[in-house]
């Protein structure tokens, strides 16, 4: 049956058109019900779908407690479901703005009634630039990032559920992420999920009527589905009858089920009438946006302001836009960082829990600026959410005076208030059960192990069994006379302290994509045993010939670079850097590209590495290991013995590397005074060369930071850490470095001059002077090369450590390095290496820029073809936001990982003494380092049920006197360091000061290594 579809559009010129487009209707299309005789049956042979149980099984349900099937509508996927599985919806919400759409009971956008206020994200351009607010004729689409849990339909006791085709398109129109779960659920023959295409069963196609939404429309092709199934099935010979149940959160739409004569429930009362799987109710999202209300509760936070209104007053001027960043060291505080180019408050400042009115970590927010005799200072002071006392807000009040002490004027700073949540950034959070001292009760406090998130209440049945366990919490919402938002339980991760546990907490709390790879995935590897085969060989230069080596830390295994240098006949040298080819292996578009781009980077823990590609290929046939013929990109010059360059070139080619060697070996090599072999010599050369570059790189005003990075040596049979020492860096080192620098300098310039709107480029942003203000130091910042020289002249004959110090503590005003489109930016100046291009293209085995940099220079050569979206920038921007992303987000793993293995060091080391150094003070803390370590810690000079000591608090030098002790920036301390495991949740590093000693006190220091600071560990990779 032929039937038609009639609608009308605007095009983008502003005409309106009618379109008229053919709809096919067929009655040959099965209900999925295996008891079903009436239904056309599929051909012999023919793969059939899984499909609906002839008796259905699954929970017994005291609601209905006949064999049943289970048809839930639009509304109950995309909101009843906690955002477990948002590592794609969680970078997608970080990548771009949102608002929500009105609405007392539905969302006005076409759907099946989603409770208001529902999540949107711009697609496409027109916004305003600067406030980044939405303007009218953009195009939204439903954001990932509040993915919703879809869980308890994954869990096993769920079965034979129907999933119509009009509620699947509503899905993938507005959530990917949870689209793509569905569809997984779907195919599990386990589950006995049935995907019925209602729209086009001839019984059940419905058209749309004159003035109904497409939202209604869609509400009733589901019930007329729901209504056609129950009478379907009445006409099958069977003792029992099989009936379908409605499961819908949209109180209209239930209500006209029941009209209808349609079993209908809430999935909340169909899950608690499974009355044999209790857990299941924990797992309930609160259907409203602001979360169940405490009876009777007082009102502690402003109203949110519409997001009608908020958008007409960015419009104005009157509020501002910007991201919500919490402050891990004071939960009463909290930065907006403005959206949009304007220098002026950039930064804005809130302070106090009214102020900061219920909005979450990267939270997109509206801010209303305060009078300029309101504005505050960052606060010095170290503020903890620690109460048990879950309302407690006389408390709060108390330690927000804290925060409003006499400040000098000239450190005031623009601050305002929250007045509107634009974009809910929320994720699931991994954390620990803070259980009620109420016995039996079932209301209890979830503590995040991210500080900045604040502590979320939850009811559960099972506060015994999760005790003690790391669990993941979904937060439903912040009602106004909470002091905490309402959440619900997720899943159990395992017990506290366990190190497979804690390396998956640290993995979904900094949104790693670690799943194992997929079988669609692993079918795009060569098959083996591989060879390389003749038609490899096109394109290729045979550099077998070579003495090609490489140089790498031990025990590396994913080789991404070899070298090599040989005197030529003219008199001149020959270098080159010999790149895996992972771009051969990778081809665009399929499973393979697709995981590689959506993870982004390899990361590198203490014990174990998160691929981004599959290890045939990152340990295997990619990896230029020794005594093996691999396919390598080369970039070779012509030197001087000067390191002056007179010619590049670029050319895919095959190489045999004679040695896999290590910093230390290769060190060795160049030091010894009998080895003279091709290698050998090669190597000296390289480092001769590369003496000069780096001499000629700081001249130019390249900086040269520190970083206290640190090497543990691990048991091997426990893998228990048993020793920790900072790295030592040597000449190779830097050889290698300053090779694969000037590699990625020649690309960049090669890509650029061939694809001026398409190189992939990466720049580093010249840090605001602002950001300098943490020195407390007269600086010269105006380049990088008055930087540089005023570093090198910070020397002092008493302090050797001083540079250091400066050169750490510089490192940390620096900005982030990130990736971009050169169609897409015009600054492309690289601020730490002093260079005026830069690009990634020597570690495609662990970064997929460079896998793009790859294809880029290759077609730049003539060596492979090009593809659509490698000449889009738009798509290559996009993309770009992704890989700045997942860099960030993998460095800060690394760092978690250090913290937590550092914690592992000392558990076994009781009491250890050691050299500190003061980093910072505040008013009532100092920040210590410990060089030996690595460690930095804060010094609290207020501890709970003690008399607080005497603080006097000077900002200008700075300077900190406890009693009659004076504390300043640099001073050297002695402090004893030990374990302190007695809070589970967040085990801290406990030391007492030595030196100098405070009359009549103990100086406790408090390191929470489950709260790293990002800048804490690691290295900015340039």
């Amino acid at each position: 049956m032929l039937t038609s579809r009639t609608f009308v559009k605007r095009t983008r010129a502003g005409a309106v058109v009618k379109v008229v487009r053919e709809h096919y209707l067929r009655d040959d299309i099965a209900c999925g019900a295996a008891a079903c005789r009436l239904c056309p049956r599929a051909a012999p042979g023919a793969a059939s779908a899984p499909g609906l149980e002839a008796r259905p099984g699954g929970a017994a349900s005291s609601l209905c407690p006949g064999p049943h099937f289970l048809l839930p509508d639009t509304n109950l996927l995309l909101h009843q479901v906690s955002a477990a599985g948002a590592a794609e919806g969680r970078r997608a919400s970080a990548l771009g703005e949102a608002r929500h759409c009105s609405g007392p009971e539905r969302a006005p956008c076409g759907g099946s009634g989603l409770p208001a206020p529902c999540l949107l994200i711009p697609v496409g351009a027109g916004s305003r630039v600067g406030s980044g607010v939405a303007l009218e004729g953009r195009v939204w689409q439903r954001s990932a990032g509040l993915v919703p849990p879809i869980d308890i339909l994954e869990d096993p006791v769920i079965k034979n559920v129907i999933v119509l085709q009009t509620v699947l398109q509503e899905v993938r129109n507005r959530s990917a992420p949870v689209y793509k779960r569905i569809r997984d659920v779907i195919q599990n023959p386990e589950k006995h999920f049935y995907s019925f295409t209602n729209e086009h069963h001839r019984d059940t196609y419905i058209e749309q009527k004159r003035g109904e939404t497409s939202n209604d429309r869609n509400d009733r092709a589901i019930r007329v589905a729901v209504k056609w199934y129950n009478e379907h099935l009445e006409k099958i010979e069977d003792e029992e009858k099989i009936q379908v149940i409605f499961l819908t959160n949209d109180r209209i739409n239930k209500e006209k089920a029941l009209e209808e004569g349609i079993t209908a429930y809430t999935c909340e009362e169909y899950i608690k009438s499974l009355t044999a799987n209790p857990e299941l109710v924990d797992r309930l999202a609160c259907v409203s946006d602001e979360g169940k209300e405490i009876e009777g509760g007082k009102i502690i936070f402003p109203e949110h302001i519409p997001l009608s209104k908020l958008q007409q007053g960015i419009k104005s001027g009157i509020y501002l836009q910007g991201t919500y960043r919490a402050n891990r060291e004071n939960y009463l505080e909290a930065t907006v960082w403005v959206h949009g180019d304007a220098e002026e408050n950039k930064e804005i400042i809130i302070q106090g829990l009214k102020h900061l009115n219920r909005a979450i970590h990267e939270d997109v927010v509206a801010v209303e600026l305060l009078a300029k005799d309101e504005w505050v200072a960052p606060s010095s002071v170290v503020l903890q959410d620690d109460g048990q006392n879950e309302e407690n807000i006389e408390n709060e009040e108390e330690k927000e005076n804290i925060l409003k002490t006499s400040i000098n004027k000239d450190m005031l700073r623009p601050t305002g208030r929250v007045v509107g949540i634009i974009k809910r950034n929320w994720r699931p959070y991994c954390g620990m059960l803070s259980k009620s001292q109420i016995k039996e009760a079932r209301r209890h406090l979830f503590t995040p192990a991210d500080r900045r998130i604040p502590r979320i209440r939850i009811e559960t049945r099972q506060a015994d069994a999760l005790e003690g366990q790391r669990i993941i919490v979904a937060i439903d919402g912040w009602p106004r006379n909470s002091r905490y938002p309402n959440g619900h339980f997720v899943k159990n991760l395992g017990s506290a302290g366990d190190k497979e546990t804690e390396t998956e907490v640290l993995l979904l709390e900094h949104d790693v994509p670690h799943q194992a790879f997929s079988q669609a995935v692993l079918s795009f590897l060569p098959k083996m045993p591989w060879s390389i085969t003749e038609e490899d060989m096109k394109h290729r230069e045979d550099l077998r010939h070579l003495n090609v080596c490489s140089v790498d830390p031990p025990g590396c295994t994913d080789i991404d670079d070899a070298l090599h240098c040989r005197e030529i006949g003219n008199g001149n040298l020959e270098v080159g850097v010999h790149i895996a080819d992972v771009s051969h292996f990778i081809r665009p578009g399929n499973a393979l590209d697709e995981e590689s781009v959506k993870r982004g980077t390899t990361v590198y823990l203490c014990e174990k590495r998160i691929d981004m590609v599959p290890e045939l290929l990152s340990s295997n046939l990619c990896s230029l290991r020794s005594n093996v013929d691999r396919l390598a990109f080369s970039c070779i010059w012509e030197m001087n013995h000067k390191a002056e360059i007179l010619k590049t070139r670029f050319t895919k080619s095959i190489i045999n590397s004679r040695a896999s060697l290590t910093y230390a070996e290769a060190q060795m090599r160049i030091d010894s005074v009998t080895m003279n072999d091709d290698i050998t010599t090669s190597l000296r050369g390289l480092n001769k060369l590369a003496k000069i570059l780096k001499k000629k790189r700081i001249d130019n005003g390249a900086l040269t930071l520190a970083s206290p990075e640190v090497r543990f040596h691990m048991d091997s049979e426990t893998h228990d850490p048993i020793d920790l020492q900072t790295k030592e860096l040597k000449e190779t080192n830097s050889m290698v470095e300053e090779f694969m620098l000037l590699a990625n300098i020649s690309v960049a310039q090669k890509i650029y001059d061939e694809f001026p709107e398409f190189a992939l480029l990466r720049k580093h942003p010249a840090p605001p002077p602002s950001n300098y203000d943490i020195l407390n130091l007269e600086i010269k910042t105006d380049s990088a090369k008055a930087l540089a020289e005023s570093l090198d002249k910070a020397e002092s004959p008493t302090f050797p450590y001083l540079n250091t110090l400066l050169r750490i503590l510089t490192t940390r005003c620096m900005m982030q390095a990130v990736y971009f489109c050169s169609g897409m930016d015009n600054d492309f100046h690289h601020y730490g290496l002093a260079s005026p291009i830069y690009t990634h293209f020597t570690s495609p085995i662990r970064r997929y820029a460079d896998i793009i940099v790859h294809r880029l220079l290759a077609v730049a050569i003539g060596a492979d073809s090009t593809y659509p979206d490698l000449t889009d920038k738009h798509k290559l921007a996009e993309m770009c936001k992704n890989l700045n992303y997942r860099h960030k987000m993998a460095q800060y793993a690394q760092r978690a990982s250090v913290a937590f293995h550092t914690q592992l060091f000392f558990k076994t080391k009781g009491v250890v003494n050691e050299d500190a150094y003061i980093l910072f003070v505040r008013k009532n803390a100092i920040v210590v380092l410990i060089p030996k370590y690595g460690l930095e810690g804060t010094v609290f000079f207020e501890e709970k049920d003690k008399p607080t000591p005497k603080l006097e608090y000077n900002s200008e030098v700075p300077s900190l006197t406890v009693e009659d002790t004076t504390l300043c920036v640099f001073d050297k301390v002695k402090v004893n360091v030990m374990l302190d495991d007695s809070n589970i949740q967040h085990q801290k590093m406990r030391m007492v000061l030595v030196e100098p000693k405070v009359r009549h006190k103990i100086l406790r220091t408090i390191l929470s290594f489950s709260n790293v600071k990002k800048s804490s560990f690691g290295k900015i990779e340039i």
